[in-house]
């Protein structure tokens, strides 16, 4: 069919039976037929439901997707927006859950850079990367409620950060090293972050782009900074050597030596899970926060109803 061909209202694609009788969406309307005697023709019935009967939509993704949580809600929804609270009493932690389907029967992580050949990294080594980078951030004194920044690109070590980080209950917040030092310190500083995670530089259509001097300048800008998580991704081989002019640093690899059991905070559904921020086209960027619960349900509606 020709572009010209295509007026407002041609229907381009649909989905076979087949595929909507395999979706899961499906089985999440038969689950909702079988378990809460509730029966929907169609997708609009059902998003009809889901807009009008919010406190009974999120509390029935709660129960289809099996939420564990140490304690339970006594309440799904409270109040309205701004001030609506949901799922109050439950304790629970997000990372706990990334965790709940490791299996050996597929990895965790796959991951592939313009200078590092496809690799995979199985759900047993995540688990003890985390449980390593946890410990090491506990004996830093990074508590529950702390906050923790990422000066880092979307690579394996970046999953693993975060997740210890939300293991222990304290509060992320990343930028890309492709970012300048003014919009990095523009949003960490209203954060008062103890401890910094950040690459010595990256690879970008075959350059190498050294970041030493941004992390010193993000460092001297940071007064609650104690110390910084240095990996060395544009080195090879794993020297552990500290650059020139950065102070309390820790390499990457020395964190993994330490050797620890993985074990999860558990925190209220409204915990802070990780801090994200407006551009800052008007003034500074706005610091916008996210819980550990709310992220969490949605992750699952998100992927898990398709």
């Amino acid at each position: 069919m020709s572009s010209a061909a295509i007026k407002e209202g041609t229907l381009l694609w649909e989905p076979s039976e087949k595929m909507k009788s395999e979706a899961q969406l499906t089985e999440y309307m038969a689950w909702l037929n079988r378990e809460k005697g509730l029966r929907f023709n169609n997708y609009q019935d059902l998003w009809e439901w889901s807009v009008t009967r919010v406190g009974d939509f999120w509390e029935s993704v709660w129960k289809y997707f099996d939420i564990q949580a140490s304690r339970p809600y006594e309440r799904v929804l409270e109040g309205v927006m701004p001030s609506a609270r949901w799922f109050q009493g439950a304790e629970l932690n997000y990372a706990e859950h990334a965790f709940r389907r490791m299996t050996s029967e597929r990895p965790a992580l796959m991951f592939q850079s313009e200078t590092q050949p496809l690799t995979t990294v199985s759900w047993e080594e995540l688990r003890e990367s985390v449980a390593s980078v946890a410990a090491v951030l506990r004996q830093l004194g990074v508590q529950k409620g702390d906050r923790v920044v990422a000066y880092l690109p979307n690579i394996p070590q970046t999953i693993i950060a975060f997740l210890a980080v939300a293991g222990i209950g304290a509060i992320w917040s990343s930028c890309s090293p492709d970012f300048g030092t003014r919009s990095v310190v523009d949003r960490f500083r209203q954060i008062d972050p103890k401890v910094l995670f950040a690459v010595d530089g990256y690879n970008y259509g075959g350059t190498a782009f050294s970041r030493i001097d941004a992390v010193k300048q993000i460092q001297d800008a940071l007064p609650s900074l104690k110390k910084t998580v240095l990996v060395p991704y544009l080195k090879t081989g794993g020297e552990n050597e500290t650059p020139p002019g950065l102070r309390d640093i820790i390499i990457w690899d020395d964190v993994l030596a330490e050797r620890a059991e993985l074990a999860f905070e558990q925190v209220p559904f409204d915990h802070p899970l990780w801090v994200v921020y407006s551009s800052g086209t008007t003034g500074l960027p706005k610091g916008l926060v996210h819980g550990h619960g709310g992220v969490l349900l949605e992750f699952l509606k998100f992927k898990g109803l398709n």
